[in-house]
């Protein structure tokens, strides 16, 4: 197995950076997924790494070599796209067949009718007609071979563009918003046949999505890029527990997190509308707190102990699973959404005003930076609160 190590890469088009001194290691047979905004260079990087672009500055290195200035097809690197790219008039052997047949048969080889007679070709086509029917079996398409892709649906089309990628073998899968163009019900299932062909295949994968729920649920690690730049390469959890940067907090997470203005007094407490949120840091001043919406508890007033923050409900989303409350604050006007159990519905009073408080632990501090601030946190959850999850 290959790993694959980018090491500063840059990147213009014009006067925007697409890809700016971006550094990233892949270990042999890992997955990495890069999310990010549309726009914020995610494909750029990828092309540059399949060598169908080439960068202004940096390396990029598979199984230890540098593959900077080598052609795409010289880096035994397979790309999955967006769009299926399967040629209408061939089947789905044939596209799948269509690697093999351009590496391991010679330019006479490939000639209609008198190219069978050349010697060796009989023998190189029935071992491509081995690995591409092994290859359909794996991927549920072994019946489906002899069909055109207009007779195929979408999901088929896909995992004939993904059966095209893993009977090369590649050192290194690339994939650029495979699912894009499937139905949700069909993304879901084919993420997983995604990553069940990853860990048969043993490959490293870069994939590329603005999906962050594919991120989350398909990779090992997940890096996150805006702007050209990558802010956090971690796992899932601590790319959604932890992040380090605003930004990755507000773009990981649906809904969205919650963020609210917050000053640090001189007893070091982080208050929000004056209200003590369970948190102290050493830094001073104006800051960002942040709450994913499932650690923004529901207390009955009596309890808040003067560190809740009031709010009114505007509107209450049912999710089978869980209840969306959107709110707004009473002190500041500032929008919340708390995620709470279906059984807690009776627990929002009939005037509309609530209050909310901090799971303890939970809460986040970000500076004027965006960076993270250390914070440790001071007080328990009151009695009466519940978390959802």
């Amino acid at each position: 197995m290959a790993g694959v190590t980018i090491a500063s890469l840059h990147k213009r088009f014009g006067a925007v950076r697409a890809v700016d001194d971006v550094s990233l290691d892949l270990s042999p047979g890992e997955f990495v997924s890069l999310v990010g905004p549309s726009g914020c260079g995610k494909t750029t990087l990828m092309r540059i790494v399949a060598g169908l672009e080439r960068a202004e500055g940096g390396t990029v290195s598979i199984a230890g070599r540098d593959v900077t200035g080598l052609r795409g097809a010289d880096r035994n690197v397979a790309m999955v796209f967006q769009s299926y790219a399967l040629y209408p008039h061939m089947t789905a052997r044939q596209n799948i067949a269509l690697p093999l047949v351009m590496r391991r048969l010679g330019a006479r080889q490939r000639l209609p009718l008198v190219g069978r007679a050349w010697p060796g070709t009989r023998a190189a086509l029935a071992g491509i007609e081995a690995d591409v029917i092994a290859t359909a079996e794996s991927l549920g398409l072994g019946h489906l071979l002899d069909r055109k892709p207009a007779q195929l649906s979408g999901g088929q089309r896909q995992r004939v563009a993904l059966g095209r990628a893993i009977v090369r073998r590649p050192d290194v899968f690339l994939m650029d918003e495979p699912l894009s163009n499937l139905d949700a019900a069909l993304r879901v299932q084919t993420r997983k046949e995604i990553v069940d062909l990853h860990r048969r295949a043993g490959a490293s994968t870069i994939y590329v999505t603005h999906d962050q729920a594919e991120a989350l649920t398909m990779s090992d690690r997940v890096a996150v890029m805006m702007a050209g730049r990558i802010l956090q390469v971690a796992n899932p959890t601590a790319v959604y527990d932890d992040p380090r940067d605003l930004r990755v907090a507000r773009f990981i997470g649906s809904p969205r997190i919650n963020t609210l203005a917050a000053e640090i007094g001189a007893d070091g407490l982080v208050r929000v509308a004056g209200q003590a949120m369970g948190l102290a840091a050493s830094a001073r001043g104006a800051h960002v707190y942040a709450l994913r919406p499932e650690h923004l508890v529901l207390a009955p007033a009596p309890l808040m102990q003067g560190r809740g923050l009031a709010a009114r409900v505007e509107h209450v989303e049912f999710l089978g699973e869980a209840l969306l409350v959107h709110a707004r604050l009473t002190a500041t006007g500032e929008d919340v959404v708390a995620r709470i159990a279906p059984e807690d519905r009776n627990r929002l009073p009939a005037d509309g005003v609530v209050g909310f408080v901090a799971a303890p632990g939970r809460g986040l501090l970000f500076g004027a930076d965006e960076a993270r601030v250390a914070a440790v946190p001071t007080a328990p959850m009151p009695a009466g609160a519940r978390v959802h999850g």
